[in-house]
């Protein structure tokens, strides 16, 4: 992935492939309530049938899970991501 704002690639390597989804996997969600379609960056920690567990990585809440849509960018509702 190319960042459009640089001539320098993506640091993260996205998995975008729902059905592929494993512990671990960087992904891009989104929270559309709030943010439209602005992607932020998360790490899977749990991959359910119909859901993801996700660690939105943050250094002052280390613990954050946030529970979203199984899809190619899971949706986290605005209570999971800002409460």
């Amino acid at each position: 992935m190319q960042n459009p704002n640089s001539s320098e690639p993506c640091p993260f390597e996205f998995n975008f492939d729902e059905t592929t989804f494993k512990v671990g996997d960087t992904i891009s969600y989104r929270v559309p309530e709030v943010f439209d379609d602005m992607p932020f960056v998360g790490t899977l920690l749990e991959v359910g049938n119909d859901y993801v567990i996700i660690s939105a990585n943050d250094p002052s809440d280390p613990d954050r899970r946030m529970r979203g849509t199984r899809e190619s960018r899971p949706v986290v509702s605005a209570s999971e991501a800002l409460d």
